[in-house]
């Protein structure tokens, strides 16, 4: 059975969480790539920034959604969804854009997971973690290659 370990990208490139916003689009642009995984300074992975993380910046801000009801307001949208999207949209570091605690796998996470991970969320990276560390990344690109490759 093939797993992550196989087909991802060993030393794949990282941010820290106080990594300028700008600096981490340009290497996703450059480099072609969709995400990065964000690393501590111990190598422990704490979020992913995608492409889509760093687009949301360019969203308009949702006003909450409220009526009246015997002179009393009920707000139909949460104060911490609102706030998490303003501090999107007004990021100007990686931890105010990336998703924290992102999905990962483990090395030995078989190609099939992988694949049912990714169509099922819409994942195009997933990171590979051991021990609570990142040991790599595995991308929709892996995958496709690895599926080519056993068809030749």
């Amino acid at each position: 059975m093939i797993t992550a370990i196989d087909i991802m990208t060993s030393d794949p490139v990282v941010v820290t969480p106080d990594w300028d916003i700008g600096k981490a689009t340009t290497i996703m642009i450059e480099k072609g790539f969709n995400g990065l995984p964000v690393i501590d300074d111990a190598d422990r992975l704490v979020g992913i920034i995608c492409q889509s993380d760093i687009i949301a910046q360019q969203k308009k801000l949702p006003l909450p959604s409220f009526f009246t009801f015997l002179d009393g307001i009920i707000n139909l949208s949460s104060m911490k969804s609102l706030e998490k999207e303003a501090q999107k949209i007004a990021a100007t570091t990686v931890v105010d854009a990336m998703t924290p605690d992102p999905v990962s796998v483990s090395p030995d996470t078989g190609i099939e997971t992988i694949a049912a991970l990714m169509v099922d969320n819409n994942f195009h990276t997933l990171p590979v973690v051991e021990d609570g560390k990142l040991v790599g990344v595995v991308g929709k690109e892996d995958v496709l290659r690895t599926l080519v490759n056993g068809s030749e």
